[in-house]
């Protein structure tokens, strides 16, 4: 039976009735305590699900980032503005043709067991786990040659293709990762013990990691940046439960929560707390998307009218208002409106919501309804990063269900779901997140070109594959000239919303929730996945 709008609106409750968050702190306010550092004290941060590697070396996500940027540093890093500024790498140049990039490395840096920071270690990350087994960084590093290394804090990066420097070092602040050589060099990698007990040259130093517990990491005393970390140790608390969470934080268990962790409803309370900031600053790096991935195995999915209804049967613009709280918006490809350098002009959702043309593309499909009414049925996984993955999941089966096809939502852990997804492709359709770093190449594309490695999470997993989409990926993320670089990409998100092998459908904010007795928080523009070098706790 039909649902109405009417029955949506009862369902949804609270998130209908309440105001759209108008106490939160958007990126361009000002947050952080503004007293001198005190040195000392514990950070307790919540972690919201349960991680079976540390290694951002091998794979890059959030739930990764928040814990191990503290641990393991990249080359490079972001200021509060988004721009690119030194971390284990000093300096960078690039040669005119493209093709080559030295980096010159921190001198001094030790790793966490005492041995010293060379480049020997960036080059075997680049070449073995970079360019390897990185999620994200497989695509960025195809044409990566050789790493040479003329001195111990020199590394020299060839390509077999011209590579823009603003594209290469966006992408190493999360993809750039260095973790050391001689505790991985002659291991299976992958299950490298290192993987959750890690070691880096980070502020902190690994502790302990109690499965479904705890992490513990502890000031690094020969950190490289002297007087810092203020911190005597960083504790995340896994929990699970998003109520617990939020009453972790109340009865001051923990400090912060990041990433959209909490309930929506959680965190628009949570805004007229005096004691909490709610804010999206410190994630100006990080917008991500609700996404709709399709499973080209199946016939059905494999016909591009079946996918097009499927957009044209869910009305996005009624799920952000009465399940969002308004907070996104509807997307109208795979860049975001808030990429201001790549986003295409004149941009509109490319099938806006329209149930006749659902119905009409379906039956032009072959695939009429039967005696119940119904045409056929598809199993979604949802992958479980936030609060707003099920209810999108729940959204969409009701949706497709007022055109006659049938869904049935499977429920895994997070890891369950990654695996059901892109490791044994038992999914028709799923739904989880994307986030955009500052540049299309560096965690979107890889989402639509062919060639990652079997098993990638948040990699083009599908059964999917385009000549032209494959082109037009390589040669934006070979041509250095900045506007003819614009323009492939806005080719580029024309072919992919033509195709249609995936749906970015809505564009999203991260929200953090974060003590007043933190200092130094959300100061640059990736703050939850930086190292928490100069951040303090007032006693």
């Amino acid at each position: 039976m039909a649902i109405t709008r009417r029955e949506w609106l009862a369902m949804s409750g609270a998130l209908i009735a309440a105001p759209l968050w108008p106490h939160l702190v958007m990126a361009e306010a000002v947050t952080g305590n503004a007293a001198a550092p005190v040195r000392g004290g514990v950070l307790n941060v919540h972690l919201g699900s349960e991680q079976r590697i540390l290694n951002p070396s091998l794979r890059a996500s959030t739930g990764v980032y928040i814990v191990t940027s503290k641990i393991i540093e990249s080359l490079v890093d972001l200021d509060a503005d988004g721009k690119v500024v030194p971390q284990l790498a000093t300096s960078w140049e690039s040669s005119p043709d493209g093709k080559t990039v030295t980096f010159k490395l921190r001198e001094g840096v030790k790793w966490h067991d005492g041995k010293p920071f060379t480049s020997a270690d960036v080059q075997y990350n680049a070449l073995e786990l970079w360019k390897k087994h990185l999620n994200f960084s497989t695509g960025l590093q195809q044409n990566l040659e050789a790493v040479d290394t003329p001195d111990d804090h020199t590394a020299v990066f060839r390509y077999s293709r011209p590579i823009p420097e603003d594209l290469l070092l966006r992408a190493l602040a999360d993809l750039g990762y260095v973790v050391p050589r001689h505790v991985y060099e002659g291991t299976n990698v992958l299950e490298n013990p290192a993987n959750t007990a890690p070691i880096g040259t980070g502020p902190f130093r690994f502790v302990e990691y109690q499965r479904g517990q705890y992490i513990i990491a502890e000031r690094n005393p020969d950190y490289w940046r002297e007087g810092e970390p203020y911190l005597d140790r960083i504790v995340w608390r896994i929990i699970t439960d998003k109520s617990a969470a939020t009453a972790a934080l109340e009865t001051g268990q923990v400090q912060l929560s990041a990433y959209s962790q909490l309930t929506l409803a959680d965190l628009d309370r949570l805004s007229s707390n005096p004691d909490f900031e709610v804010t999206s600053k410190g994630s100006e790096a990080n917008q991500f998307f609700n996404t709709v991935e399709f499973n080209f195995r199946r016939k059905e999915i494999a016909d591009v009218r079946v996918r097009r209804a499927i957009a044209h049967a869910i009305d996005v613009p009624f799920f952000i208002e009465n399940f969002l709280y308004g907070q996104g918006k509807p997307a109208t490809g795979i860049i975001p409106s808030s990429s201001a350098k790549f986003y295409p002009p004149n941009s509109k959702q490319p099938y806006p919501f329209d149930r006749e043309r659902a119905e009409a593309l379906l039956d032009e499909a072959g695939y009429p309804r039967d005696g119940k009414g119904e045409r056929f049925t598809l199993k979604l996984v949802q992958i479980p990063n936030g609060e707003d993955v099920p209810l999108f999941a729940t959204f969409i089966q009701q949706s497709l269900a007022e055109v006659g096809i049938k869904v049935e939502i499977a429920n895994h852990d997070y890891a369950g779901a990654l695996h059901a997804v892109y490791t044994s492709y038992d999914f028709d359709i799923a739904t989880g997140w994307n986030q955009y770093r500052g540049d299309p190449h560096v965690s979107t594309t890889v989402w639509v070109r062919s060639g990652s490695p079997a098993g990638s999470p948040w990699t083009n997993q599908y059964g999917w594959q385009s000549d032209k989409v494959d082109q037009l990926v390589d040669d934006a993320a070979s041509e250095i000239d900045p506007e003819k670089r614009r323009a492939l990409y806005v080719e580029l998100v024309e072919q992919v919303n033509e195709e249609f092998p995936l749906w970015f459908a809505v564009e999203r904010e991260f929200f953090s929730v974060v003590s007043k007795k933190v200092g130094n928080d959300h100061n640059v523009a990736r703050w939850p996945s930086s190292s928490w070098h100069d951040t303090w706790i007032a006693k």
